[in-house]
């Protein structure tokens, strides 16, 4: 299909020889309007918490770290300083040859412990472990520290976040309220470094983080999410260990478990629920700079495809519900949606070179109209968004405007261009994906 509509540029005459364009204009239109309507159901979303269960479910947290001792100490005081403490926190060290080692016996007093075991309890926080591990990657060190546990409930999270007080208490809730829920996923708000560059990239991250949370809602609605981020997220233990934890040969281990826990859930008629739960939230450390950025994208594309493709067989498949027959084809289109939206670029930039107006002035009229369809959908998700989280600190519209007008010219380009790479990254069969340097969590610590 790309290829007849791309070739529309060449044979075709006015609007139709962008027809590559239309295409995807129409189609990401089609989300828009479907996360609208789905999400009108956080209208009626309730923050009272006055009625937490007495009895909460045991929760462990693991800090997946490897060269993170410059963060880490951030990280873990949120984690001590929670509203409700976890019962252990497992510090996950994956091989980290910085001053990771040296950050936790000098600042926990945590005794240095064998390669694979735990250590002993910290003398400072008697809930805090470590355990060390030659490096493997973040599947592997999550599953050894699972493996070793027995909370009911287990929480990860990323060395570089940076939890809410309320966060740990809001998962064990969520867990307490719904037997069948094994997977949750909390909100993140991006914070990037106080640069020029990392404040551009967190002015656009945050909304575009705005809007995706919404739209997992919307997805959630219909029993079809799939993506909760690994960076902050809880699991019931038991479920993990059914599907055999983390796979360590994806790039997006997270976003693959999800599609693991859903298919057995299917197969073995068991009902299980993944949600959002607006009331967990977090921030995290975001890209800073363009070359981050890219790479970021890149290995979440390329885990994307890498997913897509190892669960083609629930594409359509009504065995599998919504799921199979709306967010599988749905996430099928996606894996080119990039390729369409920078073809569109492409085009209209030949098209204004060549001076071709009897096709650039209808297509400018479609981009004005997607605008302003653009805009409101960024009002209304940024409307619903705080509504849900009680999160003010987005609220300057005058910004949201701006970046709802600038960033089909910008970061979307930049965000298809990291996707594309994702492409190449996924064909050729590559695994690794760089090394991302941690600049936002340091330049704001008391951001929570």
């Amino acid at each position: 299909m790309w290829v007849a509509l791309f070739s529309c540029a060449f044979i075709s005459q006015g609007l139709l020889a962008w027809s590559a364009g239309l295409a995807y204009v129409s189609y990401d239109t089609f989300l828009l309007c479907f996360v609208a309507w789905k999400s009108l159901a956080l209208l009626r979303v309730s923050q009272d918490s006055s009625h937490a269960p007495e009895k909460l479910p045991s929760l462990g947290v693991i800090v997946a770290a490897h060269n993170e001792g410059a963060v880490l100490p951030i990280t873990l005081r949120a984690l001590l300083t929670q509203s409700r403490v976890p019962d252990l926190i497992v510090i996950a060290d994956d091989g980290s040859s910085d001053t990771t080692s040296d950050v936790l016996v000098s600042q926990f007093q945590l005794p240095q412990p064998a390669l694979g075991e735990l250590s002993a309890l910290s003398p400072l926080y008697p809930n805090l472990r470590w355990l060390r591990l030659p490096h493997g990657g973040k599947a592997v060190a999550l599953n050894a520290a699972i493996a070793l546990m027995d909370s009911e409930v287990v929480l990860t999270i990323d060395a570089d976040t940076l939890l809410d007080t309320q966060a740990t208490l809001a998962m064990q809730t969520a867990f307490a309220r719904e037997a069948e829920l094994v997977a949750a996923g909390g909100i993140l708000t991006p914070i990037s470094s106080k640069t020029l560059s990392g404040r551009f990239f967190q002015w656009f991250q945050t909304y575009e983080y705005i809007r995706n949370f919404v739209s997992r809602f919307a997805w959630m609605r219909v029993d079809s999410l799939l993506l909760i981020s690994g960076a902050f997220a809880a699991f019931r233990r038991d479920a993990l260990l059914k599907v055999g934890g983390f796979d360590a040969e994806c790039l997006v281990e997270d976003y693959e478990l999800i599609h693991r826990l859903r298919r057995y859930s299917v197969e073995h008629d068991l009902n299980w629920q993944v949600h959002i739960i607006g009331a967990a939230r977090a921030v995290t450390d975001a890209p800073s700079t363009l070359m981050a950025f890219l790479r970021q994208r890149r290995r979440w594309f390329a885990g994307f495809l890498q997913t897509q493709h190892m669960n083609r067989d629930m594409t359509g498949n009504r065995k599998y519900g919504w799921l199979g027959t709306l967010m599988m084809p749905v996430k099928a289109i996606d894996t080119l949606q990039p390729v369409y939206g920078l073809t569109a670029f492409v085009l209209l930039v030949i098209f204004l070179i060549n001076g071709r107006a009897t096709v650039v002035l209808p297509v400018l009229f479609i981009i004005a109209v997607k605008i302003v369809i653009d805009l409101a959908f960024h009002f209304w998700s940024i409307y619903l968004y705080q509504r849900w989280t009680n999160d003010r600190s987005s609220n300057n519209l005058w910004h949201a405007f701006l970046a709802s007008i600038a960033e089909p010219f910008s970061f979307q380009l930049m965000r298809h261009t990291g996707a594309a790479m994702g492409w190449f990254h996924f064909l050729t069969g590559r695994r690794h994906w760089g090394k991302q340097q941690r600049s936002g969590l340091l330049s704001e610590p008391t951001q929570l």
